[in-house]
């Protein structure tokens, strides 16, 4: 008899190359989790937890940009940087956020983005179309969705995360790409975070406060 599936919190952003390798390989976690797509302004989380994402630092761009070249090279996954990165994501996430989208439809969104190598905001029309919506739909305006966007990623940072893809489960935060393997070991393991050690690097000190 299968064991009932643990629900669980993806929060991303479609500006994130790591989300995209993420969720290309989300299968890895399905057989386990009900994992429930859920979007947010990347911007604004790294703004709330005083964090900056590596395409705002010079030096770590390079660095960021073909680390995920290569990654994706070695996992087979299509890979193409959109035209300029960082970019404004405001509008894509909250039509997410008004369509309620599912996992196709966040996967075509990403895949616009990270397959295609586009930016939504040069081609709206295209990016509606890619997602399967009439290619005149207008960016979302709706006072509601925006504050759902808005309540989105303050629940990100109230569950812990600080950044994406962040995988919440069991009030645990997983955050990045390679936090998958460390998932699935916490499913084979569930008291890892009441295990000394975990527990013990958990309360360090900051020796420089």
């Amino acid at each position: 008899m299968m064991s009932e599936k643990l629900p669980a919190t993806l929060y991303y952003d479609i500006i994130s190359p790591f989300s995209y390798l993420y969720i290309k390989q989300r299968q890895r976690l399905e057989h386990r989790l009900d994992i429930k797509p859920v979007p947010i302004l990347l911007g604004g989380l790294l703004r709330a937890t005083d964090n900056k994402g590596p395409g705002e630092i010079a030096a770590k761009r390079p660095h960021t940009y073909q680390f995920c070249t290569w990654q994706a090279e070695r996992l087979g996954i299509p890979f193409q940087f959109p035209q300029h990165h960082p970019f404004l994501t405001v509008a894509p996430q909250r039509l997410l956020v008004e369509q309620n989208a599912d996992w196709p439809m966040v996967e075509r969104a990403f895949d616009f983005v990270w397959m295609l190598g586009k930016d939504p905001n040069l081609d709206w029309e295209g990016f509606c179309s890619y997602l399967g919506l009439s290619a005149d739909t207008p960016t979302p305006q709706d006072p509601a969705v925006k504050a759902q966007l808005v309540a989105n990623t303050e629940q990100a940072k109230a569950e812990g995360a600080f950044g994406v893809p962040a995988l919440i489960l069991n009030q645990h935060c997983f955050w990045g790409l390679d936090t998958i393997q460390w998932c699935l070991d916490y499913l084979d393991r569930p008291n890892m975070f009441e295990e000394p050690a975990y527990a013990f690097v958990s309360n360090i000190p900051n020796g420089l406060d």
